[in-house]
């Protein structure tokens, strides 16, 4: 099974039990830039009570660890690092998904990817995920105009340009 495939069936389970969920983090990342980076986990945020989505994925047999969530038959773990979709400073509602049968994933679009993953090199330098924006900025068509203004907003126009540098080599 996917990344793709294990994220569709743990949030349609979820759905099932009145918890929505929006697909978030590397595992996106690995969607968008069609496997060059691989992820083993799916990051999920949901307005539900922590509690509710803890009873709803023991229900689904995954058990706890630390902040993860794993089952014995499954290579991917999942993980609940918030409730809100925030991208650096400003809130934002997903513009992703993906249709699978009558369900339908919700997640970042590849440009609130390349943002997600901008905050990162913006915020805590991290070189990792610059290279994680570029590989799906290259695989998908991504707003740059609209990153641009983001990362303006957020005080980063410098380190927007070192992206689009390194984007066009």
């Amino acid at each position: 099974m996917s990344l793709q495939d294990f994220a569709i069936a743990v949030a349609e389970a979820l759905k099932e039990t009145n918890i929505d969920v929006i697909l978030t983090g590397g595992a996106v990342v690995s969607i968008y830039s069609e496997g060059k980076y691989v992820s083993k986990d799916a990051d999920f945020l949901s307005m539900t009570d922590h509690q509710a989505i803890k009873q709803a994925m023991f229900d689904l047999g995954f058990k706890s660890l630390g902040k993860d969530f794993y089952h014995d038959d499954c290579l991917f773990t999942v993980e609940f690092p918030g409730y809100e979709l925030v991208i650096g400073d400003e809130p934002m509602k997903p513009e992703g998904k993906i249709k699978s049968g009558k369900f339908t994933l919700k997640l970042l679009s590849p440009t609130q990817c390349v943002m997600d993953r901008l905050s990162a090199f913006y915020h805590w330098k991290d070189r990792q995920s610059l290279q994680q924006a570029i590989m799906v900025a290259q695989n998908h068509p991504v707003k740059l105009k609209a990153i641009e203004i983001w990362s303006a907003k957020e005080g980063m126009s410098d380190r927007y340009k070192v992206f689009l540098g390194a984007l066009k080599k």
